[in-house]
């Protein structure tokens, strides 16, 4: 990547998280495209360069949001920490994404996920499902999780929790609940407490 390439990608890149920061904060029909461009320090029609309208804006901002979230969750499954840390954190992180989105922006966040949108669903299969069957496996592994639970009971059980997130009247009300909902899945696979305990 030459200079040229790497200037337009940083200055991309922030115009992305101070889209993400406003929308998170005040959802995305009250921040307006000149808002984003003072914050991101460019002119409105720099944005319209990169994104050509507002609508394409919020969909690079929510696979933007995506991307972020999902290094910070690699980050703690890659810690060198036992199975029940890992899983503290991860609940952990998303209560406090959970507590820190505006109900605006989430509402567009489960829009897109819910239009087979083919990042997010591809993001899906091919990244977070795989890397989830790593950490039970890992968590199996120390003891941790039933070894009676298959993985295909716990992607079963995924799925349908997946399917049932997609329907408009439920997503529309899951939010305050995600810190439960985390607790249910995860301490749900753990079956038994470690024999040694």
């Amino acid at each position: 990547m030459d200079g040229f390439e790497r200037r337009r990608e940083l200055k991309k890149k922030e115009i992305l998280e101070s889209a993400l920061e406003l929308f998170m904060g005040h959802g995305v029909n009250k921040v307006a495209v000149n808002e984003i461009a003072a914050k991101a320090g460019v002119s409105q029609v720099t944005i319209y360069n990169y994104f050509q309208s507002k609508d394409n804006l919020i969909h690079e901002t929510i696979i933007y949001y995506v991307d972020k979230a999902w290094a910070e969750g690699l980050a703690v499954m890659d810690e060198d920490i036992a199975f029940p840390e890992k899983i503290q954190k991860l609940i952990f992180n998303k209560k406090q994404a959970a507590e820190n989105i505006h109900e605006d922006f989430y509402i567009y966040f489960m829009k897109e996920y819910t239009s087979g949108t083919t990042y997010i669903e591809d993001f899906y299969h091919n990244k977070a499902l795989p890397r989830l069957i790593n950490l039970f496996d890992e968590g199996r592994e120390q003891g941790y999780v039933d070894p009676e639970i298959s993985n295909e009971a716990i992607l079963f059980y995924i799925q349908m929790l997946q399917e049932q997130m997609q329907k408009e009247d439920v997503y529309s009300k899951i939010l305050p609940l995600t810190e439960d909902i985390m607790k249910l899945l995860f301490y749900g696979i753990s079956g038994k407490q470690k024999k040694d305990e």
